[in-house]
C-alpha cells in the first residue's frame, strides 16, 4: 500500500507531466513528423497528439505510417491525424504545416558514434529539407535526426539554395542534453527534477554537449571530481542508453520526450505566450562556431533572442574551448555535403 508520501510524490510527478503536455488553449496548427513510424516518431506523434496546441497531426515516413495514424486517430483529442506514405506523398504531408519536427533516419548501434551515422542520415534529412524547402518554406524546422551537430547546417544550407533560408525557423533539438542533465543533477542532490534547469550548450554530441552547472536553478553545489564525473555522464548519456538497449536502439522515448517539449514550447511562443525559453541548436554569432546551443527566448516568429552563454565558470569556459574544434569539423561536414550534392547533380 502507498505511503501518504508515496502517493503526494506520484500526484505531483502526473500532475508535472499533464501540465507539460496539456494547455487550456487551443490553436489551429497543423505539425508534421517526418519519420513518425520510428521508434522516436511513433511516441513523439503520442505526445503531440494529446496536445490541444495541434489540431492537425500529418505523419509521414516510408513504410506503416497509415497504420501509425489509424492507431492515434483513435485517441478522444482533438487534433486530427493523417498518415502520408513514401516519396509521392511527401509534398501532402508538408503542404500547410507550420511545425515541421524529423525523427527520421537509423538510431545508433554498440560502438557507433553520432558521426557513423552520417552517410545514411546525411541523405535522408537533405531529402526532406528539399521537400519542406518546397511545400512549406515558412514553416519552424526542428530537426532531431542525427548528428544534429551536421544535419542542421545540411537542412540550412538547402534552404538557402531554394531562397527560403530564415536562421530564427530553424532549431537543432538538444532538448534531451538539458531533460538528462535535470535527471541527473535531481538524482544527485534529491531535488525535485520538475524543479530544477541545467542551461546546456555546445553541440549535441559528446564533448560538444556543455552543461553549464554552475547555472543550475536552484543553485547546486559539487566537489571537483563529482562535477567533472557528472559532467561526463551527461556527455555520453545517449551511449549510456546504447549499450544498455544492446543493439535494440538507442534513445527513443527520453528523445520523444525531449522532442515534445521543444514542440510544444515552440507553438506555446508562437501562439503568444510570454517568457518561452528553450536551449536548441541554431545559427549564432554567440562565439566561434557558426552554429552553437545556447539558451532561446522564443517568439511567434521562432527565435525572438538569443540569450548567449552567461557568465561562465571557468572549468565551463574550457569545455566550450576543447568543443569548438570538433563542433567546426561537423558543421563543415554538413556543409561540404551540400555542396557536394550539388555537384553531384542532386535536386536542391
Amino acid at each position: 500500500m502507498f505511503s501518504r508520501v508515496m502517493f503526494s510524490r506520484v500526484l505531483r510527478s502526473a500532475v508535472s507531466i499533464a501540465h507539460s503536455f496539456c494547455s487550456s488553449s487551443q490553436s489551429n496548427t497543423k505539425v508534421a513528423v517526418l519519420g513518425a513510424s520510428g521508434g522516436i516518431g511513433q511516441p513523439l506523434s503520442l505526445l503531440l497528439k494529446k496536445s490541444p496546441l495541434v489540431s492537425q497531426l500529418s505523419l509521414y515516413d516510408v513504410v506503416h505510417t497509415l497504420g501509425v495514424a489509424a492507431d492515434l486517430s483513435h485517441i478522444e483529442t482533438r487534433a486530427q491525424v493523417t498518415g502520408y506514405v513514401g516519396p509521392e506523398q511527401l509534398p501532402e504531408a508538408l503542404k500547410g504545416s507550420e511545425v515541421v519536427l524529423i525523427p527520421a533516419g537509423v538510431p545508433r548501434k554498440p560502438g557507433m558514434t553520432r558521426d557513423d551515422l552520417f552517410d545514411i542520415n546525411a541523405s535522408i534529412v537533405a531529402t526532406l529539407a528539399d521537400a519542406c524547402a518546397r511545400n512549406c518554406p515558412d514553416a519552424m524546422l526542428a530537426v532531431i535526426t542525427n548528428p544534429v551537430n551536421s544535419t542542421v547546417p545540411i537542412v540550412s544550407d538547402i534552404l538557402k539554395k531554394h531562397g527560403v533560408y530564415n536562421s530564427k525557423r530553424v532549431f537543432g533539438v538538444t532538448t534531451l542534453d538539458i531533460v538528462r542533465a535535470n535527471s541527473f543533477v535531481a538524482e544527485l542532490t534529491g531535488l525535485d527534477p520538475a524543479q530544477v534547469n541545467v542551461p546546456v550548450v555546445g553541440g549535441h554530441a559528446g564533448k560538444t554537449i556543455i552543461p553549464l552547472l554552475s547555472q543550475c536553478t536552484p543553485k547546486v553545489e559539487f566537489t571537483e571530481d563529482t562535477l567533472a564525473a557528472l559532467t561526463h555522464r551527461i556527455q555520453e548519456a545517449g551511449t549510456e542508453v546504447v549499450k544498455a538497449k544492446a543493439g535494440a536502439g538507442s534513445a527513443t522515448l527520453s528523445m520523444a520526450y525531449a522532442g515534445a517539449r521543444f514542440a510544444l514550447s515552440l507553438l506555446d511562443a508562437m501562439n503568444g505566450k510570454e517568457g518561452v525559453k528553450e536551449c536548441a541548436f541554431v545559427r549564432s554569432e554567440e562565439g566561434e562556431c557558426t552554429y552553437f546551443s545556447t539558451p532561446l527566448l522564443l517568439g511567434t516568429n521562432g527565435v525572438k533572442r538569443n540569450l548567449g552563454l552567461g557568465k561562465l565558470s571557468a572549468f565551463e569556459e574550457k569545455l566550450v574551448a576543447e568543443a569548438s574544434k570538433e563542433l567546426k569539423a561537423s558543421i563543415r561536414k554538413g556543409e561540404d555535403f551540400v555542396r557536394q550534392r550539388a555537384t553531384e547533380g542532386e535536386p536542391q
